[in-house]
């Protein structure tokens, strides 16, 4: 693609865009002096960007990406800010720089993120033995933990330092495993094989959950999966005839709504199991589900008066999806208003969106055990705008 090749050689100038954004010195968290991530493209702040091939930027990486806040595509998927963003601003912490495993501590003083576009919570060897190719990337959770292990060394020096620095951290693991599903389900893979691979996704979440803590790591705060039967790929692709098919006060695809949350049960089980092996540690369950289903269900009272299902940006059709015109590639066009929308694109949420989910879950009450609120130094107003309590 011609706008590919021509970003491609503009890439020095937008690694610039990746750096945090300039930060005045205020308030910070009585209890994090850093924050690390990991993910997919939910959590994504320009890892996808700086790893991908020459010549072959993803379409988050073109406008009209990041036109709410950054003023240009900063290789977050959406119009502007993410749920990671609105965390560190909370904490009183710069956004989080992309760490793509050529850096060294001294570019991450603060925290980085390592969180992905298209990364998937099992390897892809173990996918593809199940029938399920990720052409995407072969990124996986693991990497991403590996990659985080490579930074720690150069951060302390012996294990009992890294446990110190570790017991000051704040962690965000995920929203992850969300690919994992995707592609089966658009690869066409029957449900009860991706019903099947859900215990695997979550146990590999546990195991990263597990890593984190050995090294050091006290509070790690663990999202679930995101109302999947919202997003307007899936409203697309698997469009039904039959009522009964949708949610009446949404109109979500009821089945890959209870899909997610079958995912996210586990998980909380899972997590359950965790915090009762390791009682020192605080393991907090955050329930993106629960926040987005009340905006999707009731989107005017949160402001959302351009649609709850329909993508702000696209390429046409019901819910403003179209696979061979995705949002980012010439020819595609977004609303005038993205704060009037839940989704930015085929299964992104807008800032507005992402900003509310941040608030409920670290203000409550979309936490399991609740965020302990004496942590946070400020909060995110309506207007973006950092204000103190």
């Amino acid at each position: 693609m011609a706008a590919a090749a021509a970003a491609s050689s503009a890439l020095p100038v937008l690694l610039l865009f990746l750096l945090p954004l300039s930060f005045a010195a205020g308030a910070r968290s009585p209890c994090f002096t850093s924050f690390f991530s990991f993910g997919d493209s939910i959590t994504d702040t320009g890892n996808q960007m700086l790893l991908a091939p020459e010549g072959n930027l993803p379409h988050c990486c073109f406008p009209p990406y990041g036109e709410t806040y950054f003023g240009r595509p900063s290789g977050r998927c959406s119009d502007g800010r993410l749920i990671v963003d609105f965390i560190a601003e909370h904490l009183g912490l710069p956004l989080l720089t992309p760490f793509p495993g050529k850096l060294h501590s001294n570019d991450f003083p603060l925290g980085a993120n390592f969180a992905e576009g298209g990364a998937t919570a099992l390897d892809f060897h173990f996918l593809a033995e199940k029938g399920i190719y990720n052409t995407h990337t072969n990124l996986s959770l693991q990497v991403e933990i590996d990659r985080f292990k490579e930074l720690l060394a150069t951060i302390c020096s012996s294990p009992s330092e890294c446990k110190d620095y570790l017991s000051k951290s704040l962690i965000l693991l995920g929203e992850i495993g969300g690919i994992d599903y995707n592609r089966a389900f658009f690869e066409d893979v029957a449900s009860d094989k991706i019903i099947a691979i859900v215990p695997y996704v979550v146990a590999e979440i546990g195991k990263s959950v597990k890593q984190l803590v050995e090294l050091g790591a006290v509070t790690i705060l663990i999202p679930g999966n995101l109302p999947i039967g919202c997003w307007p790929g899936y409203l697309t692709k698997f469009w039904s005839p039959n009522k009964e098919d949708y949610d009446p006060l949404s109109g979500c695809l009821v089945w890959y709504n209870n899909f997610a949350q079958h995912h996210n049960k586990l998980l909380q089980h899972q997590i359950v199991r965790l915090q009762k092996l390791y009682p020192h540690t605080n393991l907090i369950y955050g329930d993106y589900f629960g926040s987005a289903t009340r905006f999707h269900r009731h989107p005017q009272k949160f402001g959302f008066t351009g649609s709850a299902v329909v993508a702000c940006c696209g390429g046409g059709g019901p819910y403003n999806y179209n696979e061979s015109l995705i949002c980012g590639n010439p020819g595609s066009k977004a609303c005038a208003e993205p704060s009037t929308y839940v989704n930015w694109d085929d299964h992104h949420f807008t800032e507005a969106a992402y900003r509310i989910v941040a608030k409920d879950v670290l203000e409550g009450p979309f936490s399991t055990p609740r965020f302990n609120a004496s942590c946070l130094v400020g909060r995110t107003t309506d207007s973006g705008r950092h204000s103190s309590y």
